[in-house]
């Protein structure tokens, strides 16, 4: 039907946010997994060599991947490696809402909650997924701010992209932002799908990507139930 949304073209808006929160797993947050192997500094560079080897974010820092070049990754800036990784570290057979299988993209929200909210949702269908609602994990908070052009969707609740469906809605949101990559554009704003009043941001490139420093951690518990809880720490 003309004037639909699913046929608008979705707004422009010259945004600044000067605190959103992405969350990380704790375990990326500790030092190489193979540090406590080594001995002193020399057998440390010999493991870090060849860690490297199957590490994709240092394999696109060095030479690229399929999906995203090491001209456009950030170095000298402080948590440089979280930001490439988010861009590195794809999903072959699992794309996101808004980055396909072979290019990473830094997801975010606006408050803790929010983000709290989608890990949640996604940990909860892999622990169904596996039949066993038992599991503790930690996150820390990577707080980051961001500026720019961004395709903004937070008037758009309906939009395809945002079917919370993804074999429905992943598809029409990869499209929406290989439009935004191609266009030139930060990042695409958008209300959660996963945490009613929220709102989301997915940075397209890894330079838009902020001023990055560590926050809270916080400690999500599944007892039996897909219902789970959450802790500060």
């Amino acid at each position: 039907m003309a004037g639909s949304e699913e046929q608008q073209e979705p707004p422009l808006t010259r945004e600044a946010f000067e605190r959103t929160v992405r969350l990380v797993s704790s375990a990326r947050l500790r030092d190489a997994v193979m540090s406590p192997l080594a001995d002193d500094e020399e057998e440390l560079a010999l493991l870090a060599e060849i860690e490297g080897a199957t590490s994709s974010r240092l394999i696109a820092e060095e030479r690229g991947t399929g999906g995203v070049s090491p001209d456009e990754l950030v170095h000298g800036v402080p948590h440089a490696k979280f930001i490439n990784a988010s861009f590195a570290y794809a999903k072959p057979r699992d794309p996101n809402r808004f980055n396909p299988a072979d290019r990473g993209a830094w997801y975010a929200a606006l408050d803790v909650e929010t983000s709290i909210a989608e890990v949640g949702v996604h940990l909860t269908q892999a622990l169904a997924d596996a039949g066993d609602f038992n599991a503790v994990v930690e996150y820390g908070e990577m707080i980051a701010s961001m500026s720019g052009v961004f395709v903004d969707l937070r008037d758009m609740p309906d939009h395809p992209a945002l079917n919370p469906n993804k074999e429905e809605g992943y598809a029409v949101g990869n499209a929406l932002a290989a439009k935004a990559r191609g266009e030139g554009h930060n990042g695409i704003i958008y209300p959660s799908v996963r945490h009613a009043g929220g709102t989301c941001i997915a940075a397209l490139w890894p330079n838009v990507v902020q001023s990055v420093v560590q926050g809270e951690m916080y400690r999500l518990i599944w007892n039996g139930s897909a219902d789970f809880e959450v802790r500060g720490l």
